[in-house]
């Protein structure tokens, strides 16, 4: 097979294959460090700006390797992408012999089983969520992979895909009657049997700690483990390496109990009355915790008169439907893997409620129909560092921001990587022509009533410049909805024809189109929005972020960490708060310029950019744009880009 150098050269296979390649000296020296870090089982951290090329650089030298590869990705979506698209025109274009896979967790296969009893059921109570079922029973029968991503009639969102798939839970395993047809295990099979196996990071974690999706037999036998959008790991890894317990837990359990008694154990009357009974328990302890969604720590909820004799009357409850369950299970699989579920959910209750060591921090988070107990460790350092021992192989960290200030110090501290080799490539764009940063003077402090006005006061004259194209990047749902409802008024009043589109009107998908489409929109969003979205050209030339992210210091697990660095004699703002913000801010403002052709600007509301002495490491660790405190500067910006002077 070629070198490296030949493979990216001017005249190299890259070019010859794909339109408009340009070889980049950054994608050139990424994948010759990759390689290197490959051939020596080594760590290797790169950060590598937009426009690099860094998927490329990362794929090339994992498929000359010859050995084993996981690639690991951010979200589901690139996962796709990589699978369909990137690595196989890279794979046409080497002629590797390389054999690939795709590996998701099992709530994105359709589970024959699951299927089957829904459909017996009859439990869909919408025609809409009854088509769908027919639908997905459709596509059972012709799909190859069962992944849901490919069902294109049903909306991955819908709420059917609940009963038509299997979890760790509920799935019964080799004594499923449907075992040898299961898509999951067909799934892992193919992995098993790969070259290179794409994975995303929520998958990998999840194996990693419960040995259940596949991952656990496929690590021994890899050589090399890639993650792309490695920002995101101390995030799920700290998510992963919690315990948790949910009242939904409660409520599917009860409802695959009803099910499975349906079938298997229709004269046992006992058992859908005591399923409801828990059920109802586990709702009060929702309710017990008050109405408003939000987190709250340890402390708070033993504030909450009810909260714990709601707790104690919900364990009494699982384990009396347990013992029930015991009398029934011999009469079906479904029957005693529900008992199992019991069993494990008594425990996981009972072990939340016990004192932990210092190392974590209980806390529970309140959806609108649920509420989730935690225990989460306050680092995840050894934990992760634990996880990359034994079997010597490559461990690769790529994303396009992971440094503050060009430096690993803050990411190789929260996973525990020690002082590994690392290297920061520039993005090759013109930031200097193509973009300006402006924070604007005279903004009032992030925390005063009234500041999301003032964000949308300063922020429009730009809009109205840039002809629309415009992103808000808000850091609470609270401030994205005032911000949605000003712009509202403000076009009104104004008699100008912007479209105004606002996060939840549909899914991110659905929205981005939209937004690329029109050409002239306006979107705000909150945190799905910061990151992993891709707008090309002059659908996109304002990206306004409204304060500098960090973190909200009531959360439960920042408070529980910053108490912790305090008793350490350590910094927590300068060596974690700070840091993560900053991240944050680069990953926002990395929406702005995609492309060589794109411009635009780049605008910070937060007066702290300017007047706190940390301000200046959050822009000094953005691409070098030019820098203006004057709206002067950006209205010549726009003029001139739509050639007005």
């Amino acid at each position: 097979m070629s070198s490296l150098q030949e493979i990216f050269a001017p005249d190299g296979l890259l070019a010859r294959a794909i339109g408009g390649y340009r070889v980049r000296d950054q994608q050139v020296e990424m994948a010759e460090r990759i390689a290197a870090a490959i051939n020596s089982c080594s760590v290797f951290i790169a950060e590598a700006g937009t426009g690099t090329g860094k998927t490329f650089a990362y794929l090339v030298p994992a498929l000359k390797s010859g050995g084993k590869v996981i690639v690991s990705t951010g979200t589901k979506t690139l996962q796709d992408q990589l699978f369909n698209k990137d690595l196989p025109m890279v794979r046409d274009i080497l002629k590797a012999p390389v054999k690939i896979a795709l590996l998701k967790g099992r709530a994105n296969y359709v589970c024959h089983y699951h299927l089957e009893h829904a459909q017996a059921d009859g439990r869909f109570l919408t025609r809409e969520d009854a088509a769908d079922a027919r639908r997905i029973s459709i596509f059972a029968k012709v799909t190859q992979s069962g992944d849901k991503a490919e069902c294109l009639e049903v909306s991955e969102s819908s709420p059917v895909w609940a009963h038509m798939t299997s979890t760790r839970e509920n799935c019964l395993g080799q004594d499923c009657p449907n075992y040898k047809e299961c898509f999951v295990m067909q799934a892992r099979r193919e992995a098993m049997a790969a070259d290179l196996v794409v994975v995303n990071h929520h998958l990998f974690f999840a194996d990693v700690m419960l040995r259940d999706e596949g991952m656990a037999e496929l690590l021994p036998a890899c050589n090399t483990v890639i993650f792309d959008e490695a920002h995101q790991l101390p995030e799920v890894a700290t998510l992963f390496f919690g315990d948790t317990v949910s009242t939904a837990q409660i409520l599917d359990l009860a409802r695959d109990a009803r099910s499975e008694a349906m079938t298997h154990a229709r004269d046992f009357l006992a058992l859908p009355e005591a399923s409801k009974k828990m059920e109802k328990t586990a709702k009060d302890l929702r309710l017990a915790v008050g109405l408003d969604a939000g987190r709250f720590s340890y402390g708070q909820l033993l504030e909450k008169p009810e909260f714990a004799p709601a707790l104690k009357l919900l364990e009494e409850e699982v384990s009396n439907f347990a013992a029930l369950l015991e009398t029934q299970a011999e009469r079906a699989e479904g029957l005693e893997k529900c008992w199992q579920r019991a069993l494990e959910l008594v425990q996981a209750i009972g072990h939340w409620q016990k004192e932990v060591d210092d190392g974590y921090v209980r806390w529970a988070e309140a959806f609108t129909h649920a509420l989730q107990l935690n225990s989460t460790p306050l680092s995840v350092a050894n934990i992760f560092r634990k996880q990359m021992g034994g079997h010597p192989r490559a461990w690769i960290f790529t994303s396009a921001t992971l440094a503050v200030q060009g430096k690993f110090h803050h990411y190789c501290a929260e996973l525990g990587l020690g002082d590994p080799e690392s290297a920061c490539w520039q993005s090759p764009f013109d930031y200097e022509k193509q973009a300006m940063l402006y924070a604007p003077l005279g903004m009032p402090e992030p925390n005063s009533f009234g500041y999301t006005d003032a964000v949308v006061e300063a922020a429009f004259p730009a809009v109205v410049a840039a002809g629309g194209g415009a992103f808000f990047l808000c850091t609470s749902l609270r401030a994205m909805r005032r911000t949605h409802e000003l712009l509202k008024a403000k076009l009104k009043d104004q008699g100008i024809d912007m479209p105004l589109l606002i996060q939840g009107e549909g899914s991110k998908n659905d929205l981005l189109q939209r937004f690329r489409h029109l050409g002239n929109a306006i979107l705000v969003g909150s945190q799905s929005f910061w990151e992993g979205v891709d707008v090309r050209g002059e659908a996109l030339s304002l990206v306004v972020i409204d304060k500098i992210p960090f973190a909200p210091p009531d959360d439960p697990v920042l408070s529980a960490r910053i108490e912790q660095m305090k008793q350490q004699g350590r910094n927590a703002f300068i060596e974690y708060q700070l840091p993560r913000a900053v991240i944050n801010v680069k990953q926002g403002a990395g929406r702005l310029i995609r492309d060589e052709s794109d411009t635009g600007v780049l605008m910070i509301c937060d007066p702290r950019l300017l007047s706190k002495p940390y301000g200046r490491r959050v822009w000094q660790s953005l691409p070098p744009m030019k820098r203006t405190k004057e709206l002067k500067d950006v209205l010549d910006f726009f003029a001139r880009r739509n050639g007005n002077v």
